[in-house]
């Protein structure tokens, strides 16, 4: 069969600069294949993946870090038929050709996404049914109040930490830390959160010099709790597991806790991050969250459309010699799972903001037999984290102009790397409470929004269409809020019947309730 990779990894095409190397930044590697990494693929990866689409369809040639070929699937269905189809697209790297050849070392900047263990994400069949059943099992087990109380308390910690300032960095100060802090607690080792474990646990999947030592540092750390919960069990996930029919090992389970911590971490990070950023940008979006008309579930799912926290996932390998997307694939072939570029097919999606309430076929948590077990989690800890953090300070602004706000990107996504927001300064709280607005300060008329920044709508990578007009509001699921007439830049309109505190009163009282 025939394939667009003109060379294999390691041939005699010249010197291959390193990952650090300025080289990479043209774009353009061997066999005229353009880069999955450098800096114009974390700038604008949208922009890259139309010009993919437009060259090769639905499933396009790439170049991996040290310039290794790799395909990466665009199309919706494509995707979908990879993820649900494990006779012909395994998920163990060991059948990877350019490993086997040895053109890819095992200190290569991916080893920690792409080097096989023995867990179930690189499993298939009966063994991947043995070990995925031990982590869904012991899911089950997870008090979702438990965690929900657990989110508000470490949320108000959080805003404590910083509320009489005026001023955060939602990323570094609250995304970044919540869900670390939150999944330490819940998988039983909330004594190792610190600046150093959310370091690392960033660091592994971007590909860096130092994502191998960083990798060692967190399975290091679940090792220790894994030969502590052998001797001395507690009513925590590692325990759970530790205990399962299923009898996994030590390093099994060391293994999917690394698993669990890092996957839960870096998509929940990600996914209130961006929510922040949404909820502080686009008027439309705000007026929606704030007025009433949608809840912060329903914002946190349309966020998973349009900015999924992973916007890809590395890897599936060819079982044979087969066809996808109308692309001969050879037996070896790795294959990388599109997310986002799925997320703006125009099959799907030919108009990005239309709406699609109730809508929820993004792959943000992939699809298949490999499907997140930990979104519900994940979603869990943004919708509570969000919710706490405007009930605490509902009058937050962005502290910059949207166009000033960078991103740092790697193969699995990219990450907003600051978001400022200012706010009128409050006393901390009992972080044993539930959060509140505390002693209000003089009260504002435009409480909600009054921002100088001059906003725009964000789209994934396309222009947005003009909002119709005369468009109502509608509580949707996963649309970006499109269907609002544009409000005048930098204003929300007057807030219509019960005062939005009262409304976020009730929301928490039930949540805090369970209900």
């Amino acid at each position: 069969m025939t394939t667009p990779f003109h060379y294999e990894p390691g041939a005699a095409q010249g010197p291959v600069p390193p990952p650090e190397c300025p080289a990479h930044g043209l774009g353009i590697g061997p066999g005229g294949l353009r880069r999955f990494y450098g800096p114009e693929a974390e700038r604008d990866p949208h922009g890259l993946y139309d010009k993919l689409r437009a060259e090769h369809g639905t499933v396009a040639p790439v170049l991996l870090h040290g310039d290794v070929p790799a395909w990466l699937v665009l199309g919706h269905s494509e995707n979908l038929h990879m993820t649900r189809t494990p006779s012909q697209f395994s998920r163990d790297s060991r059948r990877w050709r350019a490993l086997q050849n040895g053109s890819v070392a095992p200190d290569h900047p991916l080893a920690p996404i792409f080097t096989w263990q023995p867990m179930c994400v690189f499993a298939d069949g009966a063994t991947h049914e043995r070990l995925r059943g031990a982590v869904t099992d012991s899911m089950g087990r997870i008090d979702t109040r438990g965690v929900r109380r657990h989110v508000n308390r470490h949320s108000n910690r959080l805003v404590n930490d910083f509320c009489q300032e005026g001023r955060v960095d939602l990323v570094s100060q609250f995304a970044e830390r919540l869900p670390m802090m939150v999944m330490c607690a819940i998988i039983g080792m909330p004594e190792e959160y610190s600046d150093r474990m959310v370091q690392a646990a960033r660091d592994m999947t971007r590909g860096t010099a130092t994502a191998v030592a960083s990798n060692t540092y967190v399975l290091d750390a679940l090792t220790r709790l894994v030969q502590r919960r052998r001797r001395e069990p507690a009513d925590d996930f590692a325990t759970w597991l530790v205990e399962h029919p299923a009898g996994l090992n030590d390093q099994e389970v060391s293994e999917h806790l690394r698993l669990i911590l890092i996957a839960s971490y870096e998509a929940t990070a990600n996914l209130i991050a961006n929510v922040l950023r949404m909820v502080l940008t686009d008027p439309r979006f705000r007026a929606r969250l704030s007025g009433g008309h949608m809840t912060v579930p329903e914002a946190v799912e349309q966020t998973l459309w349009d900015e999924p926290p992973f916007t890809a996932v590395f890897g599936r390998w060819a079982v044979g010699d087969t066809e996808l997307g109308g692309k001969q694939i050879k037996a070896g072939d790795a294959l990388i799972v599109g997310i986002a570029p799925a997320n703006t097919d125009p099959v799907v999606r030919p108009d990005l903001t239309a709406d699609m309430a109730g809508n929820r076929a993004h792959l943000a948590f992939s699809g298949g037999p490999h499907e997140c077990p930990g979104q519900d989690i994940g979603r869990a800890i943004a919708d509570v984290g969000v919710d706490a953090l405007l009930m605490r300070l509902p009058d937050l602004e962005l502290a910059v102009e949207e166009s000033e706000l960078s991103w740092i990107g790697n193969i699995m996504g990219r990450h907003l790397v600051e978001l400022p927001a200012d706010f009128a300064a409050r006393a901390p709280q009992d972080d044993k409470e539930p959060p509140s607005m505390g002693r209000p300060n003089p009260p504002r008329q435009d409480w909600e929004v009054q921002s100088t920044v001059r906003h725009t709508a964000p789209t994934p990578g396309r222009a947005p269409a003009a909002a119709p007009t005369g468009a109502t509001a509608t509580a949707v699921d996963e649309s970006e809020g499109a269907a609002f007439a544009p409000s005048p830049v930098g204003r929300i309109p007057q807030q219509r019947g019960e005062s939005a505190p009262a409304r976020l009163w009730r929301a928490v009282s039930r949540w805090w309730s369970g209900s």
